[in-house]
């Protein structure tokens, strides 16, 4: 690997990247709201089975285009193509992914922009400034531009630091903060009146709505945004791995940690919800629906909070600063894949690509600001319903069909010599060839009869 390009130097760094790009509020924010609205124990038992069958084959395929190819992903699948026509299609794939990864950032600095302001409001009110807390705690259109555009800027300020120096060290340090949060409020809430009756509607399933193509088709989409497939990140944080390394564990890290870290965060959330409505909180209208979906943790946690008294400002800072961390460890993967693709294409340093790349990704953000209504849901959906597991699915025929699958071997056979004779060899090829098309085209052919 070239010494310019740089790459993660030790296997935990690599794990806590693709972690911290795979956790964030993809599992904190998104995954409990969509369990919640979609049949709670139902919708777990949905994503847990894609997850692991058909998100993490395609987690694999991707991050071994990145490494073989050791360049951005449109540079990485063309030189596993074999035909121009093949390599017209790569660039479609790989510029998919990376416009995929720019919108869902433009959408996520938003949300993120969010976390800090309640994560600051409780300090504003500690301090005896109501008028500012005030104004941190309500949605308007100046608070939401000035702490989109922060969150950007300090997503800028660590991408272009590098690989080692920015992602890596951050990804370390963050992780395991994230983590000592969330498990600490898991404990507070769980002592609290109503959590045994969340924690119940989150484990205990209702059988007959799993097969339901709306909630397979959020399933799917929801797998596919934590683990952070089809935007290009994982083909370029693929580009970063040693050679040395084992892949086929490496991506079984990754899984199991985002998985892991979304069921753990339900477990905060869902029950967080139903200790909020004994509170006299109002979670779910009449017909049963969840309401205000997208600003779920904005409007029933922080009531909650608010029930607790004065410790209650710190739980609530405690909390939102959890949900910082997890947006800017993903946060700071999605802004990789433009500026890498950027520094190698075009030849740009690495801070002016940086700060660039991140001045468009702001000037979209605010476009959604101000359009809020009619493009905050639009570019959710597009972008994770549809526009990843279809990127998805692409690098697996990539993988299935273009690559040869000696070629293929071999690369994997650096740093992992016996895995021709492993279990994981003889199904993986056979399965991101025919079996992730066909299931990825079932639930969504399903989804559009039903």
């Amino acid at each position: 690997m070239s010494a310019v390009r740089g790459e993660f130097s030790s296997r935990f760094g690599f794990i806590m990247a693709a972690a911290g790009s795979a956790v964030g509020l993809g599992n904190i924010w998104g995954f409990p709201t969509q369990t919640a609205s979609n049949g709670g124990a139902a919708f777990l038992i949905a994503y847990l089975v894609l997850a692991f069958c058909l998100a993490y084959p395609a987690l694999m395929a991707e991050l071994t285009i990145g490494r073989h190819g050791q360049a951005n992903a449109v540079s990485s699948l063309r030189k596993i193509s074999n035909t121009p026509s093949q390599k017209r299609f790569a660039f479609v794939v790989g510029f998919g992914g990376i416009i995929c990864a720019g919108l869902i950032l433009s959408f996520y600095a938003i949300v993120a922009g969010w976390m800090i302001s309640a994560t600051i409001e409780p300090i504003a009110t500690l301090t005896g400034s109501d008028t500012a807390a005030t104004w941190l705690s309500e949605q308007s259109l100046s608070r939401n531009l000035i702490f989109t555009a922060g969150f950007i800027i300090l997503t800028v300020a660590i991408i272009s630091r590098g690989v080692e120096n920015g992602i890596e060290k951050w990804s370390k340090r963050l992780m395991p903060a994230l983590l000592s949060i969330l498990f600490a409020l898991i404990v507070y809430v769980m002592m609290q009146e109503g959590a045994m009756t969340g924690l119940k509607a989150y484990l205990v399933p209702d059988f007959k709505s799993i097969l339901d193509p709306g909630l397979l088709v959020s399933a799917l989409g929801q797998a596919f945004f934590s683990l952070s497939l089809g935007t290009s990140v994982m083909i370029i944080y693929g580009s970063y791995i040693s050679k040395k390394e084992n892949l086929v564990s490496l991506g079984a890290y990754v899984t199991l940690i985002d998985v892991f870290i979304a069921f753990v965060a339900g477990l905060l959330i869902i029950p967080a919800m139903y200790v909020a409505q004994a509170q006299g909180v109002e979670i779910f209208s009449a017909s049963g629906k969840l309401l205000s979906e997208d600003t779920l943790v904005f409007q029933v946690l922080p009531a909650l909070f608010d029930g607790m008294g004065t410790i209650g400002l710190f739980v609530g800072f405690a909390f939102f600063a959890l949900m910082s961390i997890a947006a800017l460890t993903s946060s700071i993967s999605m802004l990789e894949a433009p500026v890498s693709y950027a520094v190698e294409r075009f030849g740009m340093g690495r801070v002016a690509a940086t700060w660039l790349i991140g001045a468009v990704i702001a000037l979209v953000s605010f476009t959604i600001l101000l359009n809020f209504e009619s493009l905050f849901g639009l570019v959710i959906a597009l972008t994770t319903k549809f526009g990843q597991p279809i990127l998805g699915l692409m690098c697996c025929l990539f993988v299935g069909w273009i690559w040869y699958r000696n070629s293929l071997l071999n690369e994997i056979k650096q740093g992992c010599p016996d895995v021709a004779n492993s279990l994981f060899w003889k199904i993986w090829p056979w399965y991101i060839k025919f079996i992730c098309p066909i299931a990825i085209g079932l639930v969504f052919i399903s989804s559009l009869l039903g």
